[in-house]
């Protein structure tokens, strides 16, 4: 019985001399670089001078630090641990045996025992670091340098504790006023809506590498417009970082050497081609430099624009420019001045050209607008976006007819029921045409209540462009064939000027706003020498050869200079001199089909200017010695002279109002 109770008593005091170790509740996340506190305490004080702390590293069974004899053993640690692990000397009296773990570094990760030893028993607690909190990103190059049209990769890897599926990146360009994003991964997903539209289509991420941490950049493509600082910024969870990488010293590459051989070809190919042409005495060989100073330089520069877009232009200036350089060789070869000489068909054929031309600059045109509009149109109701895709097929079935129609024009050459037909319906819809364009702008680009009013008023404006104005001005109102071209050029500026306004109304929330107005004004005086030959049947156009000289060499050598300049300046700057080339090609196109339409309409003014100082010379050389007449009164006598003009004038009316007696 007494041992029993002496057994009992034993236990009892072993039970009130124990302790308790207590450890973190969870395993431990560290920032890496930083400071960890490793938990360790007593549930009660003990003892210090029986007292002893063991800090273990359990994989590796090294001696992180010891407390024994009331201080710290420093000697004892492994040298990893050396001025990097220590006890809080001011709390281990009340039972607190933590470790302050500083500098953490990743390798760091794993488990720690702590070990307590009093005079009667020890007991220990197990502490994780289960990981290290991180996030380092590097590069293996800040500046990188490559060809223009090549492929380049903008290094990006990420260490980090957060799995890489769980990280977001970023990739922007930074060097600019505003940021441009070129890329973002998030999610586990690469978010390729969020590229700025200049990347679209021209970068992605090396997906296979991404769960090891590779977030490189791959650029395709190179622009001169690419030249810049790009940052790749990371975030994983409360962490960010980022690098730079400057991609500079973009060289020209193969195809823009070409574009600029192409350039220079076109200009220099229409100066010799020119030279060639106006010093040939034979009229073949004429005719057939005459062809070639027309095409050659445009289709060259069709071919230079076709490349420019493949390395730096946009869609909407590379289609838009190559469908002009194409299509203007009509325009060219209608007011080329031996087209008189082509027999048959093929004199109808150029006579039909710049309504051909007109066409099919339309259906290009609005074609490439619709597009635009598809890419928005989430944004609109199915009804709306109904309503547009209507409006645009109608406008692109009235041009098929007037194709149509001018193919049967060159083809039947004779009146039957069939060309008859399509005559009518090509009027009906070259009058449709202009206000549907409108109509369709304003509903596609977010005006559509202003649409309304071109419903209404524009069929006039129509009407009157389309009037038989050499009948109705030379019976009803007596004018002069000059005067009453005159009375049409004022009023068709009006309309021109009415319709190029709504066109930069109805785009004025594009980008390229400017650029699509420069567009639609040449659209509208290539539209006005077309409404100009329906109202006046007796057209001529004067000065052909050198209209030819000045749409063939002109025109062509200030765009492809513009070309080159925009493409070296670009090499230079990274930065685009002129932001659109539409800019440039299309004003100086307005200004020559400007000049065409003037030179129409004061076609007998002109001549009347041309005849009369030739005759003049030739009446002064055979009576030089008898008169002294001005070039004024030489001019009132002279056959071909403004008095003949105006008995032609007389002439051409008494017909009229003889042909409108006989029909009453």
């Amino acid at each position: 019985m007494q041992l029993h109770k002496c057994m009992l008593l034993s236990v009892l005091l072993m039970i009130s001399n124990g302790f308790i170790v207590k450890g973190p509740s969870d395993p431990l996340v560290v920032p890496l670089g930083g400071s960890a506190v490793l938990p360790c305490s007593v549930d009660k004080p003990l003892p210090a001078d029986t007292l002893k702390v063991v800090w273990i590293r359990t994989d590796s069974n090294t001696l992180v630090h010891v407390f024994q004899s009331g201080e710290s053993v420093s000697e004892a640690q492994y040298k990893d641990f050396h001025n990097r692990a220590d006890f809080f000397s001011e709390n281990i009296q009340h039972g607190n045996y933590s470790l302050l773990l500083s500098n953490v570094r990743v390798e760091d990760k794993g488990f720690y025992r702590c070990k307590v030893y009093s005079d009667v028993d020890s007991e220990e607690a197990l502490v994780e670091i289960k990981a290290v909190e991180r996030l380092i990103v590097t590069r293996s190059a800040h500046n990188m340098s490559a060809f223009a049209g090549e492929d380049v990769t903008l290094n990006c890897s990420v260490d980090s504790h957060i799995p890489p599926e769980d990280i977001e990146v970023s990739w922007k360009k930074t060097d600019g006023d505003v940021d441009v994003f070129v890329l973002t991964y998030r999610n586990n997903e690469i978010l390729s809506e969020s590229s700025d539209k200049r990347y679209r289509g021209r970068v992605e991420l090396y997906t296979d590498e991404i769960h090891r941490g590779n977030f490189s950049l791959r650029l395709k493509s190179i622009r001169t417009e690419d030249k810049g600082v790009y940052m790749c910024q990371v975030f994983a969870g409360r962490l960010s970082a980022n690098i730079t990488v400057e991609l500079q010293q973009l060289g020209f590459s193969v195809i823009h050497i070409f574009v600029l051989f192409l350039c220079i070809s076109a200009c220099g190919s229409s100066v010799v081609l020119s030279a060639l042409w106006c010093t040939s005495q034979n009229t073949r060989i004429a005719l057939f430099l005459q062809i070639s100073v027309v095409s050659a330089p445009n289709l060259i520069m069709f071919f230079a624009f076709l490349f420019w877009g493949v390395t730096e232009g946009f869609p909407s200036e590379t289609v838009v420019c190559c469908a002009h350089f194409g299509l203007r060789i009509l325009l060219l070869l209608w007011a080329s001045p031996h087209t008189e000489r082509f027999p048959g068909k093929r004199k109808t054929a150029l006579h039909c050209s710049i309504h051909l031309e007109y066409a099919l600059f339309t259906n290009i045109i609005f074609s490439v607008l619709f597009l635009s509009f598809r890419k928005k149109s989430l944004n609109y109701s199915e009804y709306d976006r109904v309503l547009i895709t209507i409006l645009f097929g109608i406008m692109i079935l009235i041009c098929i007819i007037n194709i149509i129609f001018l193919l049967a024009e060159i083809i039947i050459n004779e009146d039957g029921h069939v060309r008859a037909m399509l005559d009518f319906v090509s009027d009906i819809g070259h009058d449709a045409l202009p206000p549907l364009q409108l109509i369709f702008l304003y509903y596609a680009f977010g005006a559509a209540s202003q649409a309304l009013f071109y419903i209404g008023v524009f069929p006039l404006f129509l009407t009157l462009t389309r009037y038989n104005w050499k009948d109705a001005c030379l019976i009803n109102m007596n004018y002069l064939r000059s005067s009453r071209r005159a009375a049409w050029f004022g009023f068709m500026i009006v309309v021109t000027f009415i319709m190029v306004y709504s066109y930069l109304i109805a785009l004025v929330k594009e980008k390229d706003c400017v650029a699509w107005t420069c567009v639609a004004a040449f659209l509208q005086i290539l539209w006005g020498i077309v409404v100009l030959k329906h109202s006046f049947g007796d057209l001529d156009l004067p000065f052909r050869r050198n209209v030819c000289l000045i749409g063939s060499v002109g025109v062509v050598s200030v765009d492809s200079i513009a070309l080159m300049a925009e493409l070296i300046q670009k090499k230079i700057t990274g930065e685009r001199a002129v932001g659109d080339l539409r800019l440039v090609v299309f004003p100086c196109e307005c200004v020559f089909a400007c000049f065409v339409l003037v030179l129409i309409i004061f076609e007998p003014y002109l001549k009347n200017l041309q005849r009369c100082p030739q005759n003049d010379t030739s009446s002064v050389s055979a009576n030089e010695l008898n008169q002294n007449v001005s070039n004024e009164e030489m001019c009132q006598v002279l056959p071909n002279g403004p008095e003949q003009n105006t008995n032609n004038e007389s002439l051409e009316m008494r017909s009229l109002l003889q042909t409108q007696n006989n029909t009453t």
